[in-house]
Parts: C-alpha cells; structure tokens; sequence
C-alpha cells in the first residue's frame, strides 16, 4: 500500500481514549477543553473520556451543592469562572463566567434549582460573596450544558470511585478488560458511552499507540488509555507529629480532637454546648468553623445602635480562638471589582519584570522582586493617604508626592538606599500617626503584650472593628489600598515566577519563606461581615483569644487540652501548656495565662504536600517512581523537598524518580504548587474595568495545553 494510503488509513481510524482522574473544577476545564478543541480527522474519528472520582463530578469534593449555606466563598460572585473568555483559545461550546450564570438564573431560574438556591440567588448580587454550594450549582449546571453538546464522535463516563492506581501498560496492550464495579457509570452519562470494555483500536494523540495506561478502580476495575491527567484537587493528609500526638491524647483521655479538614465533611454536632472548644487557626477555616457553632446552631445576628449584635441560642460552645499572629486575617475591602481601580502598579509590572528574562537574568525574589512590589505598596498608601486624609500631610500634599515619586524612583546609583531616602521624605512631611508599617499590618497586636485575657480580647475587637471600617471605605482607605497594590502585585509575580522564574533559593526563603503568609494575612481574607460578625461573637461572650504564638498541650491530671500565650497574663497555675505533654509530666515552661478545654478543632485544610497527602494513587505512583517531590536548593546547598509534584514546563508532565518524562501523563492544580505560586487553584473571569493579568486564567490555559496535547494537535 502505499504511503499516502496508510496515512489516511490511520488518520481514519484516529481513536483517543484519556482519563480524567478528579471531577472537581480542574476536571471539568480539561473536560471542557477536549470538548472545544475536539476536531475529528475523519467521520469515524472518536473520542472517549473517562473521568473518576468517588464525588459527583463538576463540584468535586469541595463544591458539593448539598453543604451548607453557611459556607461562603471569600471572593464575589464577579471573579471565579470555569470557561475560559481568552479570544486565542478554541471558543467553549457552553457555558459561561459564574456571575453571567448567576444573572441568567436570576432571570430564568432552572427547574432544577432548589428553594434555597432561588432564595440566595435573589439576594445576591455582583459584589456579594456567594455560597460554597451555590458554586458547586453552577459547576454542575456548567457541565450539564456541556454534556449536552457533545460532538459528534465523542463519548463521556463517569466513574464515581476512586482511582487507586495508574501504570503503563505492557507493549502492544489492547482495550482495558476485565468487569467494573456494578453502577460506577454516574448518572448523565453522555449516551452512547462505553462500559469501560475499550473503544477499539487506533491512534490516540500525538500518535501513540493505544493501551498505554492502565487505570486501576477501586473494587478491581481497570481502564486501559492513552493518556492520563492527575487533576486530584484537595487530598487528605497525614497529620504532623504534633498532631498525631493530640490525637492520641484525646482517644486516651476521652476527648474531643478534629484534625484538620474540609469544614463540609466536619460533624459539628460532636462540638458540645455551653463548654470551652479551643479552635487553632484563625484564617479562611476558622469563619467556617465559627459559622456553624454560632449561626449554625441558631443564633442571630441583627443590626443594633453601636454596630451588629448577636443573640445566643444557648446551644453555643465558648469559642477560644487562637493563630500565631493571635488575629484573623484581615477583611476584603468593599470594591467594585477583584483589584482596587486607585491603585495602578508603577514599578512591579509585568513589563518590568519581563525585562530580567530578557536579560538573561533569572531573579531573586528579596533582591529583585519585593523591592518593586514595595514600591508599588508605599506608593499606594501615601497616594491614597494623600487624597482621603490631606491633613495628615504636614506639608503640601502635592509636594510631598512628587518628592516621594523621586525617591522611589529606580536609580541605578542608588538602589541600596531608596528605603533610607523614601523615609527621609516621610519623616519630613507625613505626621507619625499616618506612616505606614507595612510589614506590621499583617501582625497588628506584635510588640503589645496583655495583663489580662479581657485585655486582649478588647484589643483584638478594636482591630477587627477598625479593619471593617477600614473596608466599608474602600478605595478610601490608605491600608486597603496598600494591600490592594499587593493584591495588583501578587497577581504579576504569579507570572514572574512559575516554572522556574526565581532562583531555587528565593522560592524557598522569601517567596514561601515568608512572603506568602504575609500576603495571604492582608489579601486573602473572608467578607467583611465576619470581621464584624465575630467582634459581634466577642462582644456577646461566644469567643474570646488565646493570644498571639500560642502554645498547645494536654494536661493529663485535669484530662484536658491547654493553651497559652506568653504575651498574655503570667505564668500559667498549675500545669505547664508548652506542648503536647503525653508523657503526663507537665513542664510549665510555658509563659502566659493558660486556658484549658476538652474539645480541640483545628481549623485548618490538610496539607496540600504530596509526600503526605493519603492517596492510594499518589503513594503508587511514588513508591513506583513514575512521580517524584521537586526537590530545590537552598542558599546552603541544602535540597529542600517542595510541597509539590516536579514537573516539565507546560503542559505539565510529571518527572519521574530516575529523572525521566512519561509522555501521555499530564498533572494540574495543586499538586503543581511547586511549579506555580497561587494560579492552581480558581481562574479569574475577566473584570469589566482593571487590568487583566495573564496570571488570572492561568489554570484554563493549562488545561488547554494538555487537552490540545492530548488530541495531538
């Protein structure tokens, strides 16, 4: 036959078959894009996606449309999407941004959208923050509408159990054999799909042969495929030594521990009425957890003379709340869009620091990057300080600006010193109540210390109060837009350093060392109604601190869990709370007023650490070395293992433990998180007004990569 005849004999008979392990978000966009990007070489071109997860796909795990309503999401009904809006990708099939989807059911509710969805969707607007579950609604809905349009050609399972394994399968493999689990096929399966028997023989992308994979189910089924895309989201984890030794403690003693979790799969009706639960952890979490002991159980929130008041229902626990900063984090600001339009970053652009590629230069984050981003920071707050509060100038305002723009400009010469000169011009004009401590906004009770916890506790609701103040004023307010610069900042470092745009040593010491806790305190927070909600709690008796870099540990005579902080009272009486004591001995090194309890929630997401994280794929695919921990450098030469999968650039494929590449296996999310820097886990619809910064859709572009990679275009 000639040549020409047996390539068209083979693009005929063109067949991908791919599996999709992991049904949440990430899924579901690769889904999405297969489907967009689907063009058949001939008319007897298929193509079969297999997607596995023991959690209805579309909302996953986390997004579940059952959970309660309780939980909110901490960005506003304008920002998160899961169809891409960028004209140079293959335009999606269906579906639309959620806050286009929120109109439209507005408008015309869906049959299938139940009473509390229809109640939440008539209250909520743009720039309010929507349920978790309202969420996982348009996820589901998002994928209905997809399923519906398949192309011709294309066929959808679901799988709803778990992967446990993925090894390639032996040289010449046929369709996948062997019987599946009994009902693993979810309901709204696209028509037509197989049974997991195989789809024949052919090519699959990039002209692989077929059978390249096999896909071990729990239960015992196995799907034979061409390709695979690790898309596995939030995972379970193993808890830290200290953890495990609290765990213990509790299961001896007779008390209440929960370890870190999805709040959704929490039973809170463990956590007892009317007595003292100590909750570590005061970020996104712990509003969740603080929800459902106080809303939850009946209480009320409701407008009063001096602010918001809440009556208990009697059924509350005493919340004792405690982080090492020994506040929350701070709320958003009330804007019209995801970035402040006051704030337009001058020296951290995405031009500028496309300059150090240019260069040659690969960049240290504390050397090159924090000083632009900083920059940008004092810019925002005095600018802003400047405009809303020009009496705090001491000298013309205008004047002090343009003095401020010449020290902060980038000279060569003199680029060690600009922080010396920029004080120089505030400690000239700005009066010392007004100046700016930028790195003190994220620690705001540091250097204080408490006689009393009544002390601490009026401290910390003073802070919470101003905070909601501070956000109701929004582009007003010179703190909220120093974080809404960092906000800016934040989302062109996502760019600047993935895939390897920082030095090794910078990615460990300053970029995860200590930027990102400071930056996710200040612009990551909840709405700021909780701020005003949990000062409300306090004020009412319901939840009462610890105090900052509290110490955790259990006191075996009283059988109970203890905490203290040292910048609170003195010396605890009686038994020491520096840590877990198992061995019952008590060591009362700790300084501080302690507090005791017989229920201990950690209010924290389990570790997203692939060396720890208890998944049967993940310890497989490990132990057999198809996959390995990236491993970085510190600035001693010391190899720190990273949070993450290593990775080749986009698309994303895993690097095996003796250094080689599997073609036709794909990673995306946050098992990526050592590649990336916050671009795994949600994508940015596009803002009507602001900047739209590439890092904002990241996600959906990798999920295109490996989905044209897939199909071998």
């Amino acid at each position: 036959m000639p040549v020409a005849d047996t390539l068209d004999a083979v693009v005929i008979s063109q067949s991908i078959r791919t599996a999709l392990i992991g049904a949440g978000p990430r899924g579901t966009s690769v889904l999405e894009r297969l489907l967009a990007n689907w063009a058949p070489a001939g008319p007897d071109a298929t193509l079969q996606i297999d997607v596995i997860d023991p959690y209805p796909a579309g909302p996953g795990h986390v997004w579940q449309p059952g959970q309660s309503r309780l939980y909110l999401m901490n960005t506003q009904s304008f920002y998160p999407t899961l169809i891409p809006e960028d004209p140079e990708l293959a335009s999606p099939l269906a579906g639309d941004t959620f806050d286009r989807w929120r109109e439209l059911q507005r408008r015309r509710p869906h049959p299938s959208l139940t009473a509390a969805e229809r109640a939440e969707l008539a209250e909520l607007g743009a720039a309010d923050f929507p349920s978790r579950a309202l969420y996982g609604r348009y996820l589901r809905s998002t994928l209905d509408e997809l399923l519906s349009r398949l192309p011709a050609g294309v066929s959808v399972e679901f799988h709803e159990t778990t992967a446990v394994s993925v090894r390639q399968a032996a040289a010449g493999a046929g369709p996948a054999s062997g019987a599946e689990p009994e009902g693993d096929t979810a309901p709204g399966a696209a028509p037509g799909a197989a049974t997991g028997s195989g789809a024949g023989t052919g090519l699959g992308g990039g002209g692989h042969a077929r059978g390249r994979f096999d896909v071990g189910l729990e239960g015992g089924g196995v799907l034979t495929v061409d390709s695979v895309v690790l898309a596995l989201g939030h995972l379970e984890s193993r808890l830290n030594p200290e953890q495990r030794e609290l765990k213990a403690a509790a299961e001896e003693l007779g008390l209440l521990y929960l370890p870190p979790a999805a709040p959704a799969d929490v039973d809170w009706s463990r956590v007892p009425a009317a007595e003292p639960v100590l909750v570590r952890g005061m970020g996104l979490n712990f509003f969740d957890v603080m929800g459902q002991l106080t809303e939850g159980r009946g209480g009320t929130f409701a407008a009063g003379e001096n602010g918001l008041n809440y009556q208990p229902s009697g059924r509350e626990p005493l919340i004792i709340a405690a982080s090492r900063r020994g506040t929350p984090y701070r709320a958003k600001a009330a804007l019209a869009g995801y970035y402040p339009t006051a704030v337009t970053l001058r020296y951290c652009t995405e031009s500028a620091l496309a300059r150090f590629a240019g260069a040659g230069i690969q960049p240290a984050f504390d050397h090159d990057l924090w000083p632009l981003l900083h920059r940008d920071a004092i810019w925002a707050y005095y600018s802003t300080l400047a405009r809303s509060q020009p009496g705090a100038i001491r000298t013309d305002p205008d004047s002090f600006l343009l003095a401020l723009e010449e020290s902060l400009r980038p000279h060569a010469h003199s680029a060690a010193k600009w922080e010396d000169a920029v004080d120089a011009e505030i400690e000239a004009h700005v009066r010392p109540a007004h100046r700016l401590n930028l790195l003190g906004l994220a620690a705001p009770l540091a250097g204080r210390s408490f006689g009393s916890r009544a002390e601490l506790d009026a401290a910390v609701v003073e802070y919470l109060l101003d905070d909601a103040r501070r956000s109701a004023l929004g582009e007003d307010d010179p703190v909220k837009m120093t974080i809404g610069a960092l906000h800016h900042g934040r989302a062109v470092l996502k760019t600047a350093v993935a895939d390897g745009g920082i030095t090794d040593e910078s990615w460990v010491a300053g970029l995860r060392g200590w930027f990102e806790s400071f930056v996710e305190g200040l612009a990551s927070g909840p709405p700021a109604l909780r701020a005003e909600q949990l000062a409300a709690l306090v004020r009412a008796g319901v939840v009462r601190f610890v105090g900052p870099d509290p110490k955790f540990g259990v006191d075996r005579k009283a059988r109970t869990f203890t905490a203290a902080s040292p910048w609170v009272g003195g010396r605890p009486s009686g038994r020491g709370a520096a840590g877990p004591d198992t061995g019952g001995t008590g060591s009362g090194d700790a300084q501080g007023e302690a507090v005791v309890a017989r229920s201990l929630i950690e209010a924290l997401a389990p570790a997203n650490r692939v060396t720890i994280n208890e998944s049967p794929l993940l310890e497989q695919l490990l132990s057999e070395g198809l996959v390995r921990p990236r491993l970085m450098m510190t600035v001693e030469g010391v190899p720190v293992q990273t949070s993450g999968l290593d990775v080749t650039p986009h698309p994303y494929r895993p690097v095996g433990s003796n250094g080689s590449v599997t073609e036709g296996l794909y990673v995306l999310g946050l098992q990526l998180s050592a590649a990336q820097w916050g671009t795994a886990i949600a994508a940015e619809a596009r803002q009507k007004n602001g900047p739209a910064y590439r890092s904002g859709q990241r996600t959906l572009h990798d999920a295109d990569e490996i989905a044209r990679d897939v199909l071998g275009l």
